[in-house]
């Protein structure tokens, strides 16, 4: 079996980028990948300023420096100030430009002030408290770069750059099928062996999460002619078609039979529980990737794999986030497949789910982590365990 490693190194090895872009204001590209870098046309701040409510000096000798200054003048954002001669003070706020001549700002809690004379409490540093041009961002550096999705902090970062609108790629394309005559919409009436078809919702909203163009075919139903005109059609006017079930090795799973006789189809066994069967290929210029239909095996795999692949084709390199924290189980049995076990996080420590069946979808839901079991490991109450937090892993 592959490690689970090995699998997304194959992914991203076989990622393709995508290279068409489009023009965005910045209050539609939340979420969106930067197609170039994007070079910062002014320094920020663009001036030295004060960080405090304060008093601006001129302090003459630091070597004795004095605790009084003649209050001058008096500066608030937005407005400049005359230059400060030698034990000068201005009244100065967060923000406002530092005139001429200031060789530190003091905050006002450490002042005092009386008949127009500022008394300083406590040391003066040379250069306190005064914000330097191009500290933030420097004049014509990289203040975002190519390949980053952006979020509601980099959008405000490139707002404060005065630019209204980026370059993004333009969103993945991705069809969606669930194959299964099992499968059944929510709404509609259970027959006999049915069951309501959740990977569907699952998956759509993940996908948007990602910013993909979702295109949802619904559900195949196991024929293979048909199957074949499905994934054929969806194949032409999408960059990935993404599937549900029918990629093992019985005789209904006719999108695993389509694939190997028209295209390119690698059915690989991972190490990984829940979600061993996975399938990765070629529909015509599209990529195939096939999911187990567990709904938990759908949920995980995704994550782990698919989330990484697809972010790989928009430029994007994202590593897994992760802590360590104590587990709140014990493992004592040896599995030769890494476990990800749906978690919540109680009292610093990572509880699992009573039910870790891959058909269990309540555990996902509960769950705001996974716990990482690995292969070969046996694990005591109390051992540090590698968490992946789905908050990071969902959006």
């Amino acid at each position: 079996m592959l490690t689970v490693e090995h699998a997304l190194e194959q992914l991203i090895a076989a990622a393709r980028r995508i290279t068409e872009t489009e023009r965005l204001p910045l209050t539609q590209a939340l979420g969106r990948v930067l197609a170039h870098d994007l070079i910062s046309p002014l320094a920020v701040p663009g001036f030295d300023n004060s960080a405090m409510d304060g008093y601006a000096l001129n302090v003459p000798d630091y070597t004795a420096p004095a605790m009084q200054y003649a209050v001058t003048q008096r500066i608030a954002a937005g407005e400049v100030g005359q230059p400060l001669q030698a034990g000068e003070a201005a009244r100065i706020f967060t923000g406002a430009p530092i005139p001429p001549g200031t060789t530190a700002v003091v905050m006002q809690e450490d002042c005092s002030v009386a008949d127009g004379i500022v008394a300083v409490a406590g040391s003066i540093r040379p250069g306190q408290h005064i914000r330097r041009t191009g500290e933030d961002v420097a004049l014509h550096s990289v203040a975002v770069a190519a390949g980053t999705r952006l979020s509601a902090a980099h959008l405000g970062l490139i707002a404060s750059l005065g630019i209204a609108a980026v370059e993004v790629l333009r969103p993945l394309r991705v069809a969606l099928l669930c194959t299964g005559d099992e499968l059944v919409e929510p709404g509609q009436p259970l027959g006999p062996g049915q069951i309501y078809n959740s990977n569907r919702y699952l998956l759509v909203h993940l996908l948007q999460a990602l910013g993909c163009a979702v295109t949802d075919y619904g559900i195949v139903l196991d024929d293979r002619e048909l199957t074949i005109r499905v994934l054929r059609e969806a194949a032409q006017a999408h960059d990935v078609v993404l599937s549900t079930g029918g990629v093992s090795v019985g005789e209904e799973d006719h999108v695993r039979a389509a694939l190997e006789t028209h295209d390119w189809l690698a059915l690989w066994k991972i190490a990984i529980k829940p979600g061993k069967p996975f399938a990765f290929g070629r529909v015509g210029d599209a990529d195939f990737v096939g999911l187990p239909g567990n709904p938990v095996s759908t949920f995980v795999t995704f994550v782990l794999l698919v989330r990484p692949f697809l972010l790989a084709r928009l430029g994007v390199n994202e590593t897994l986030p992760h802590i360590w924290l104590p587990a709140g189980f014990e493992r004592r049995r040896v599995s030769d497949r890494r476990e990800y076990l749906r978690v919540r996080i109680e009292h610093g420590h990572a509880v699992p789910y009573a039910n870790q069946s891959s058909g269990v979808l309540t555990s996902a839901a509960w769950a705001d982590a996974l716990a990482i079991a690995p292969e070969g490991l046996c694990i005591e109450e109390g051992d540090p365990v590698r968490i992946l937090p789905l908050a990071l892993l969902t959006q």
